[in-house]
């Protein structure tokens, strides 16, 4: 241990790196009702940690070794940290990526002109190809986390945080995938507050920090989650274990719901986007507070990256409701029967949907998919008691990775060719595209104003975080009544566009033969 900390004390980073702020955040301290800091390693050059480290380890290296260049094996982050200081060393760099590395990452890489070579569906198959070529080549090997001077580089993070606490904190929440990061500030921290707690966050779908410290041994996974590509390590190293099982207090294991709101939690206090592993010590320090029921501490959170697609977004903001238990997703069935909607939608008290989808079937039950915004855990269970005191058979769907990731999208299906009542022989389907107002009851009113004679064949909405709901509803009426529903439209006051004729409703929701 002393060892390290001198070499934590002696590490060359800030030729590159920068000395981070450490930031209250406001409303998650609010609504934790503990004091929560974040250190802001996303702000670094190349929003990540890991220059730190690799500028260390490449600071040391004889001038023979630079001349000859380096190699290393990366998920992105490490990959620019390495590509940054060979520059800064005069150095030449190559880059092995997994395949399955963010554009972003890449991208940024070879702006920091190393050559990249994409090798492999995940780290541990990308490090044994580098190690590889490393050997055939001559190149010196940078390891992204299972090397000293790795360490001792990502140890002066806690450096800062002595520097920038007036007193020490309760608990310190990292990031774990190969363990450096968490190695390093745990050998400073522990020296100088040795009750500070250590705390590691992984992802459930690949925890090998979490199972090697359960087991005692090192394990290797057989797959890991892809998420947080920047933790999606299958076997840490035996440095960073051999050190975890010393100083690391307690790990917490996070699903992808619960990084999606903790990364919506960060931009909401810092307006800025973290990439998944970077917010995993946020969502591990938001259970682990609700867990265990921890008020007016001082807590610390390491923001340790930025680099994500712009495109992952949509995926996130969707996926963040339900990891703050501010939606709930169900399946209901409903009567197949004019009158339903209003009925249901009474259910809900006010609450605004987040997504609704339905589709007229040929029988006499309907099946909607739903989501519904509720506020917090207690709100949710409190919209679960209502249901099941209904009469409507429901599911609650919000863990189910399927109905999340795929069933949401595919709901609908065609017209039935035969309704089952006899009287709609006349009826045609008419489609329309409708602005609602984004406010509760802009439904309800819609469906009070129409006859109640006009079914409701389709009916898809999703909220878009905008001021308007875009909606797309599908009406049965009597080819007699065209007139009056043009006229209902117009009345509404609510912008409108006419769909019925669209090729591709026709193609897949139009009467089936």
């Amino acid at each position: 241990m002393n060892d390290y900390f001198e070499k934590i004390l002696q590490a060359e980073v800030y030729e590159v790196a920068k000395k981070t702020p450490l930031e209250k955040a406001k409303n998650l301290s609010n609504t934790l009702n503990n004091e929560v800091f974040l250190k802001r390693e996303d702000l670094q050059d190349v929003f990540s940690f890991k220059i730190r480290g690799a500028y260390n380890k490449m600071s040391k290296l004889s001038k023979s070794q630079l001349t000859q260049g380096v190699i290393t094996s990366s998920a992105g982050n490490h990959a620019q940290g390495v590509a940054l200081s060979a520059l800064k060393l005069n150095c030449q760099a190559t880059i092995l990526m997994p395949i399955t590395t963010p554009l972003v990452k890449i991208n940024a890489v070879k702006n920091l002109r190393a050559k990249v070579i994409l090798f492999g569906d995940n780290y541990d198959e990308t490090y044994k190809e580098a190690l590889r070529i490393s050997q055939e080549r001559n190149l010196c090997f940078i390891h992204p986390f299972d090397d000293p001077d790795v360490i001792a580089g990502q140890g002066t993070i806690a450096i800062e945080l002595e520097q920038q606490l007036k007193e020490k904190p309760y608990a310190i929440y990292i990031a774990v995938g190969g363990g450096g990061l968490i190695s390093g500030i745990s050998l400073y921290i522990k020296k100088i507050w040795p009750e500070v707690k250590i705390i590691g966050v992984e992802p459930e779908d690949a925890d090998a920090m979490t199972k090697s410290l359960e087991e005692s041994k090192i394990v290797e996974l057989s797959s890991v989650g892809q998420f947080a590509d920047g933790v999606a390590v299958k076997k840490i190293g035996k440095n960073t274990f051999d050190i975890g099982r010393k100083y690391i207090d307690k790990m917490i294991r996070v699903n992808t719901d619960e990084i999606c709101a903790a990364i919506k939690d960060v931009f909401e206090d810092t307006r800025s986007i973290l990439e998944p592993a970077g917010a995993l010590s946020i969502a591990g320090m938001k259970k682990d507070i609700l867990n265990s029921n921890h008020s007016n501490k001082k807590m610390v959170a390491i923001a340790c990256g930025a680099n994500m697609n712009f495109e992952r977004l949509r995926f996130v903001a969707e996926r963040a409701e339900l990891g703050e238990c501010k939606e709930v997703m169900m399946a209901v069935e409903i009567p197949e029967k004019a009158g339903s909607l209003i009925d249901f939608c009474s259910l809900l008290n006010n609450r605004n949907l987040t997504e609704f989808s339905y589709r007229m079937s040929n029988s006499i039950n309907a099946q909607i998919f739903v989501g519904i915004e509720v506020n917090g855990l207690i709100d949710k269970e409190n919209l679960i008691n209502i249901f099941k005191k209904s009469n409507y058979p429901f599911i609650d769907i919000s863990n189910d990775e399927l109905s999340k990731n795929h069933l949401r999208h595919m709901v609908g299906g065609r017209l039935p060719q035969k309704i089952t009542e006899p009287a709609k022989s006349n009826h045609v389907e008419l489609l329309y595209r409708f602005e609602f107002p984004e406010r509760p009851g802009a439904l309800i009113n819609f469906l009070k104003k129409m006859k109640s004679n006009w079914s409701i064949s389709i009916f898809h909405y999703r909220n878009h975080g905008a001021d308007v709901g875009k909606i797309v509803i599908g009406v049965l009426i009597d080819k007699n009544e065209i007139n009056d529903w043009g006229k209902f439209v117009e009345l509404l006051g609510y912008k409108y566009w006419e769909e019925t004729n669209n090729q591709t409703y026709k193609l897949f929701l139009g009467a089936s033969d």
